[in-house]
């Protein structure tokens, strides 16, 4: 007799629940299989693991995130809150594992609060300019980080390290070597870290372009050329302002290609040599240049060619010639939007390959970095002596264009002398 489905009541739905009626449904020959460890995984290290699920010609998919509990995070202060902080820094905590935003610092109330409410952060942790230094009674409060135009850095980082937090600031550090050499000193002195955000040194691409040369695998780099460009609008901007700003587009957006040139190397520039060129009759380059075209000759004999410029349609990208092939990472100083390929021969044939890295926020990468560095008392990748190097190189540029000459400097022997440890972003 062919077995029938059973009849469905109203009655019959109350008393035996979906899960019965699944059951009777399903047949009395049918049984539901237990769940596998490939779609349950396991806990392991303190982290659920699941075994791959797919075939050897995929990539497997990444671990889930193991994020700290949040009242095991390292708290943050931020110092600022225009477009950086909003657009990028704040949103970016979301997605870090090991830091939370725990204070603000505004001259605006109005904006501060708002903020603060958006990011659950406590009105009392909500502080002025003017009351600053009350951030040393704040034990939630470990690391100040400053995002303020370039010539304020100096002052917040001073009073942060004397209100004994470490401090995490924004590039480029200073308006000077002079002004990054005594914060670097006052944070010594203080015993607290201090991190310069080179988020590019913390981007997953950006690495692979540094472990690639390194690697030796292509030989023996010989031109870097790096362009940093974009067009300003209204000069009604702190940009514009040597006494902000420090300079123009070179320590704002030329000093990507001078500091990702170094990263890649791990080299010190024995030579540069500068151009810069200011248009005509536009008052925003009254006091800071639009374009600077400089040249920086390394020990080893690879030469950076570097372009960057106030002035011209956005483009972001980073190109190394080896001897064995290239590298082209395109929107390398770019927030997203990265693209690497590689070129080398394969038998009689030039092979170019895409590599596909999964995409990673960048400023969440960094923060997390410093996060860890002061959980485990380790000095940051980028430490103050990174952005003092760049400093004292930029000031080498800017004579170098003023006289119109090459600049020799002094060779340093050590390789990243100015950096720590390299960034774990296993």
């Amino acid at each position: 007799m062919p077995f029938e489905f059973p009849r469905l009541t109203r009655r019959g739905l109350i008393a035996t629940g979906s899960a019965g009626l699944l059951t009777a449904a399903a047949g009395p020959s049918l049984a539901m299989p237990g769940p596998s460890p490939v779609d349950t995984g396991s806990v392991q290290g303190g982290r659920v693991t699941f075994p791959n699920w797919r075939g050897e010609a995929d990539r497997p998919s990444a671990p889930p995130p193991a994020p700290l509990p949040p009242s095991e995070r390292v708290g943050f202060a931020i110092v600022g809150l225009g477009r950086l902080s909003l657009e990028e820094l704040l949103p970016a905590f979301g997605e870090c594992k090991r830091a939370r935003p725990v204070a603000l610092v505004s001259g605006s109330p109005e904006k501060a609060a708002l903020v603060a409410a958006q990011h659950g952060i406590k009105p009392s942790s909500v502080y002025s300019y003017a009351d600053f230094d009350r951030i040393a009674e704040n034990p939630e409060v470990r690391v100040v980080y400053v995002v303020l135009p370039n010539g304020l850095h100096r002052e917040y980082v001073l009073r942060a390290a004397k209100a004994g937090k470490h401090v995490m600031c924004e590039k480029p550090m200073a308006n000077n070597s002079a002004e990054a050499r005594e914060m670097t000193a006052a944070c010594d002195a203080a015993g607290v870290k201090l991190m310069i955000a080179y988020r590019c040194q913390y981007e997953p691409n950006n690495r692979e372009v540094i472990r690639l040369v390194r690697s030796g695998a292509m030989g023996a780099p010989r031109f870097i050329e790096a362009t940093n460009t974009q067009t300003m609008g209204t000069g009604d901007q702190w940009r514009f302002r040597k006494a902000l700003a420090g300079g123009g587009a070179l320590p704002d957006i030329g000093l990507y290609c001078l500091n990702t040139a170094r990263a890649i190397l791990g080299e010190e520039p024995v030579e540069v040599f500068a151009r810069v060129f200011n248009p005509d009759g536009d008052p925003r380059y009254r006091e800071v240049e639009e374009t600077v075209s400089f040249m920086l000759r390394f020990p080893s004999g690879t030469i950076a060619n570097c372009a960057t410029s106030y002035g011209a349609h956005e483009s972001k990208d980073l190109r190394v010639r080896l001897e064995k092939g290239w590298i082209n990472l395109e929107n390398a100083f770019a927030y997203e939007g990265q693209r690497l390929r590689v070129a080398h021969r394969e038998g009689k044939n030039e092979a170019v390959e895409t590599i596909r890295l999964s995409q990673e926020n960048q400023f969440a990468l960094e923060i997390d970095h410093m996060a860890s560095c002061v959980a485990q008392n380790r000095t940051p990748h980028t430490p103050g002596q990174e952005g003092v190097q760049d400093h004292l190189l930029m000031e080498a540029l800017y004579k170098s264009a003023e006289t119109g000459a090459p600049v020799a400097l002094a060779p340093t022997p050590a390789r990243d002398a100015t950096r720590g440890p390299a960034p774990d972003q296993s």
